[in-house]
């Protein structure tokens, strides 16, 4: 995959790409505001237009945003070519910018809502476009980027689009933040989603308690029963995240609820967690225990394919002198899941480095801006 012929390393303005992220940081886009995620989308598509880039959308649906696709200027796009996967939702409430996630730069910190997870990221991808458009260059694969609505919430209308691009696709580099001291990502577990509900009898709390079945307390077991399936030696982990039951303080409560997490590594049999997730036995007689849902994002293991993909970045990355090192392992899952697991090569993490994703203090690192934005451009310039 390596190019040896060419060993120019392209330079940039961190300023210039940092007043680029800026703009789209401060268009908020909360997964769940189709209309607010749509005004970045103009704005992306706009952006891309100026470039000569070819882009389309698909309208959005469910009450998320339009999917954007992006086309290179050069190429042929019925062929397999390089696909650069974006989001461009956050977790972040219209009013965060005013309040909580104010954008400021404070030494290397950069903050504002989603600046790290991952509008710095994305718009790294359209700044390496830019870089070739520039220079009146083209790269060897045609490149396509795809723009997800809602990949916060698990990416509910985007799969099959990002399933259909990535078979479309010789590789596939994920701009999704670095992580663990400023490492890509080539693994990562599975994630489930269920909901548990439990129904049980009311009865007076005070006169006909003996009558009544606790939805609650059989929710109780079932937690501590859920839980105990954590194994922290293989990689698995089921947290019941949310839980909710009960209609008066007297009355023995008939009805609970409960939402439960699961992340999975590729080396563990998801499908046998699956079954015992979903064959609940209730612990208290006449309760009934129903649990739906399943995996949403399929394990993305570390294989042949992935681990090349990898050492041809390192030997980009080392051409400027920035170590790359991949984490061995993570259970935060990404849009990445999907291509690897359909077998396509593909690299994670590959946006700037910084922290705080999700919290109060989202920040990415300034000094990163540059090295990701070399490290992508030489990636899409030496992949064939």
């Amino acid at each position: 995959m390596t190019d040896k012929s060419r060993t120019n390393v392209p330079t940039f303005d961190a300023s210039e790409i940092l007043e680029g992220v800026r703009r789209w940081v401060e268009v908020e886009s909360p997964s769940h505001d189709a209309a607010a995620v749509n005004r970045l989308v103009d704005i992306v598509q706009d952006d891309f237009g100026r470039i000569g880039a070819t882009t389309s959308r698909t309208p959005g649906r469910d009450g998320f945003g339009d999917i954007l696709e992006v086309r290179s200027p050069w190429g042929n796009h019925d062929e397999p070519g390089l696909l650069i996967l974006g989001h461009l939702d956050t977790v972040h409430p219209i009013g965060s910018l005013a309040t909580t996630h104010q954008f400021r730069r404070e030494g290397d910190a950069v903050f504002g809502p989603g600046i790290y997870d991952m509008k710095a990221g994305s718009y790294l991808a359209y700044y390496a476009l830019q870089h070739f458009v520039r220079e009146s260059r083209t790269t060897p694969l045609p490149v396509r980027i795809l723009y997800i609505p809602e990949e916060e919430v698990g990416s509910p209308t985007s799969r099959p689009a990002i399933e259909a691009a990535a078979r479309n696709a010789k590789y596939v580099l994920v701009m999704e933040p670095a992580r663990d001291g400023d490492k890509c990502v080539t693994s990562r577990k599975g994630w489930g989603r269920f909901d548990m509900t439990i129904t049980g009898r009311a009865s007076h709390a005070g006169s006909k308690p003996e009558e009544g079945r606790s939805a609650l307390n059989e929710l109780a077991r079932q937690i501590l029963d859920l839980e105990s399936m954590t194994d922290f030696k293989t990689g698995v982990s089921v947290v019941v995240g949310m839980a909710q039951g009960g209609s008066a303080p007297n009355v023995v409560p008939a009805e609970a609820r409960a939402t439960i997490d699961l992340r999975v590594p590729p080396t563990v049999d998801a499908d046998a967690i699956v079954r015992r997730l979903l064959d609940r036995k209730p612990f208290t007689p006449d309760c009934q225990v129903v649990v739906t849902g399943g995996i949403n994002r399929p394990p993305y293991a570390k294989n042949d394919g992935i681990a090349a993909l990898f050492r041809h970045a390192q030997a980009c990355a080392a051409e400027f002198g920035y170590k790359l090192e991949d984490t061995p392992l993570t259970g935060g899952v990404s849009d990445g899941n999907f291509p690897a697991a359909l077998g396509i090569p593909t690299l994670d993490g590959l946006g700037p480095y910084g922290r705080g994703a999700h919290a109060l203090d989202e920040q990415i690192a300034y000094s990163t801006l540059v090295p990701h934005a070399q490290l992508l451009v030489r990636l899409m310039d030496t992949l064939r």
